[in-house]
């Protein structure tokens, strides 16, 4: 019988090894895994930097793609379809680590920016896995919410969504969650300048889906005339060649690592082996990665006297993810935007911090827990 052959992208952690007793695997860079390599293969694990289309795929023994991230739209869905070829994402992998990544953007606008988070109004543009966690995190630290999702809005009734154009006119700060969709409810360029036309004076728009969600020049135009407060942007159009006028102009820009904690990477290697198994009858239905590293400080004091709930919260987060190393290091090289990404640093999700909280202001370990951390007190 002949041996089962995988391509796998070389960055996908935590999978050298696993799936050798079982398969022939050969790890290639993302964007080098072509037509030419594919030929002979059975399958192709891929991120997003692998475009799987008839020009990869046609006339090879592909029977099966699993790509270890919660986008998709790096797949021709249309043509494996077609030509019966099974493809599956990773759902939901990553959600735990961006609702970190808006965390640590959200509580960066607070510090800068000296606003009320009990007066503000959160407007939330995709509620699937990762926009329902940023909207429990924006709950518990005290900010108003507002839903926009409009596939899940027919699915389940409007009670609970608003329109978009009450999203603009109302919030304070709008955060983007949706898939690149070019077909029924497109979000491609959905924010363009006829939308930041309406959205309100002085907003905050944060990105953390695809960049092609958002029309460059509109939202460059919104931010130097001052329509926008300011922007948060991880995700860009034409990556890796991103708009450095756009990064120079946004007070954090990141290389689309929003979803890069190790945590939501182990998740996704998991979720794309398993279903791997499940197609080809293999033995790892519940494979998961056995041992994450620890962090370089896994344990936290905080003297909270003196300090709002918000302030400790604040202090615990960017001890976990320092969201500006990320800003500035792009910033000084956004060349080596590939790079940035390939080579991110470990970074762990709260539950793997344990803060020691000494006088904190009633509501802070409160706070700190619904976030997932474990906590200490005096």
């Amino acid at each position: 019988m002949k041996r089962l052959k995988i391509i796998a992208d070389e960055k996908i952690p935590f999978l050298r090894g696993v799936l050798e007793p079982f398969a022939e695997v050969i790890y290639l860079p993302g964007n080098l895994i072509n037509h030419e390599s594919a030929m002979d293969a059975d399958a192709l694990l891929i991120r997003t930097r692998t475009l799987c289309d008839k020009a990869l795929l046609e006339g090879t023994a592909i029977k099966f793609i699993a790509t270890a991230t919660i986008g998709f739209d790096h797949i021709d869905v249309q043509y494996c379809r077609d030509r019966n070829i099974t493809w599956v994402n990773a759902p939901g992998c990553n959600a735990s680590s961006v609702q970190q990544y808006f965390i640590a953007s959200l509580l960066t606008i607070f510090d800068t920016s000296a606003v009320d988070f009990s007066k503000m109004t959160l407007g939330i543009i995709g509620v699937g896995n990762v926009g329902s966690r940023v909207q429990a995190a924006a709950r518990i630290l005290g900010l108003n919410v507002k839903l926009n999702d409009p596939p899940r809005a027919r699915r389940e009734g409007r009670a609970g969504f608003v329109a978009l154009d009450e999203i603009l006119e109302t919030c304070d700060i709008i955060t983007l969650h949706v898939p690149l969709n070019r077909d029924e409810d497109s979000t491609f360029h959905l924010f363009n300048k006829d939308l930041f036309g309406k959205i309100r004076d002085r907003a905050w728009l944060i990105n953390s889906s695809r960049g092609e969600v958002v029309e460059t020049g509109a939202l460059k135009r919104a931010l130097s005339s001052g329509k926008l407060s300011g922007a948060i942007v991880d995700v860009w159009e034409n990556e890796p060649n991103i708009d450095t006028v756009l990064m120079s102009q946004v007070l954090i820009s990141t290389p689309h690592i929003a979803g890069y904690s190790t945590d939501g990477k182990a998740n996704g290697t998991a979720q794309v082996v398993r279903a791997l198994a499940g197609f080809f009858g293999l033995p790892l239905h519940d494979f998961y990665p056995p041992v994450l590293p620890e962090p370089s400080m896994p344990e936290i004091v905080i003297a909270g006297s003196g300090k709002s709930a918000l302030q400790v919260v604040q202090q615990a987060v960017m001890h976990t993810y320092s969201i500006m190393e990320d800003h500035f290091r792009l910033l000084r090289s956004p060349q080596t935007f590939e790079q940035q990404r390939g080579q991110y640093p470990s970074r762990r999700e709260f539950p793997a911090f344990t803060i020691e909280l000494l006088n904190g202001k009633p509501g802070a370990a409160d706070m700190l827990l619904k976030l997932g951390f474990k906590i200490r007190t005096n």
